[in-house]
């Protein structure tokens, strides 16, 4: 595959931040977009040149690439489409609204012989690989606690798919997760969860917080705290690993190269992104790395089954905070 073709699938503010990362990859060529019935791509198609498709079917086949900025509710639908069409596909965060969506789609494009990415975008971050690369260096011994934060504002637009929690699963499957993930990332397989939020206590709060704590297998705590309740534009990202012979830290607040200031955009479901000083942003860095990928020129920095691991722990954390009690994660088994 030595020029990659590649659909998208969704016209909003991830498929413009997904186009924008794609425009400065070399040696991909992106084709086509295509969205859900009612709307149109016609602004995003127009501001890249690609072919505003009718349907999925038509997009499917003019490309190679399958890339879903879609809502997290109908991701598992699509890429199985794109699977048994032998399209591989790259898929927004979560990979799926339900474990067992994840783990369908996973065996979808293993029994297709399609590759499945998930964009885990913050292990492309320069400050949480190099906390990460320090972390496999050895440089702290090994993790004993992790704390990890994230906290935006209530995303925005009336009716916004982000705030229904049947289609986007709420604030642990939607922000949270990049930390569940880069935690597991850090410390190993997560086991256990015990969450508490804003809204289950407060069930008319406009507004959701949630504190979570994760379980290692290694022995290791996170302790991960998202936030829906700020108010715009705030952005604010924190990260803490405290290991048996030192710890390192970073805030958003005081360091670069994560600065809360927020790309602004005034669209309907606009959701905020952090921004990088680093002449290359971090999306673009990940879909090149995915390129290469699917060129056979690297090695997955996440994987398929990754993604199902975060979408497992999400789906703890939601149970717990609906239970009241800790809840058992369970192992991902898949190839990887």
């Amino acid at each position: 595959m030595s020029r990659i073709r590649v659909g998208l699938v969704g016209a909003g503010f991830m498929a413009s931040v997904h186009a924008a990362g794609w425009a400065g990859c070399p040696g991909v060529e992106l084709t086509a977009v295509v969205t859900a019935p009612g709307r149109s791509p016609a602004r995003l198609a127009g501001e890249y040149g690609l072919r505003a498709c009718d349907s999925l079917d038509e997009l499917l086949d003019l490309v190679d690439v399958v890339d879903v900025c879609a809502p997290t509710d109908v991701h598992h639908q699509i890429t199985v489409r794109a699977a048994r069409a032998g399209r591989a596909v790259i898929c927004e965060k979560p990979l799926a609204r339900t474990p067992a969506q994840a783990e369908d789609m996973i065996a979808t494009c293993r029994e297709a012989g399609v590759t499945l990415l998930p964009a885990h975008v913050v292990r492309f971050f320069p400050e949480y690989a190099a906390a990460k690369a320090a972390v496999d260096a050895g440089d702290i011994g090994e993790p004993g606690v992790v704390r990890l934060t994230r906290a935006t504002f209530l995303p925005p637009g009336p009716g916004s798919w982000y705030t229904d929690h049947a289609r986007s699963g709420g604030l642990a499957f939607d922000l949270m997760v990049h930390d569940f993930d880069y935690a597991r990332w850090v410390a190993g397989d997560v086991v256990g969860v015990y969450a508490r939020s804003v809204r289950a206590m407060r069930p008319d709060a406009e507004a959701d917080h949630v504190l979570a704590i994760l379980r290692h297998a290694s022995g290791a705590i996170s302790h991960v705290e998202g936030s829906w309740a700020h108010p715009p534009p705030t952005f604010r990202t924190r990260a803490e690993i405290a290991g048996t012979r030192g710890g390192l830290e970073f805030d958003s607040d005081r360091t670069t190269p994560l600065r809360p200031n927020v790309r602004a955009d005034s669209r309907p479901g606009a959701m905020p992104l952090p921004s990088s000083p680093l002449a290359e942003p971090p999306h673009t860095v990940q879909l090149q790395h995915f390129a290469e990928v699917l060129r056979g020129e690297a090695a997955p920095v996440v994987t398929a089954a990754d993604g199902l691991a975060a979408v497992r722990i999400a789906a703890a954390v939601v149970e717990s905070i609906d239970t009241g009690r800790p809840i058992e994660v369970p192992a991902v088994e898949v190839a990887r």
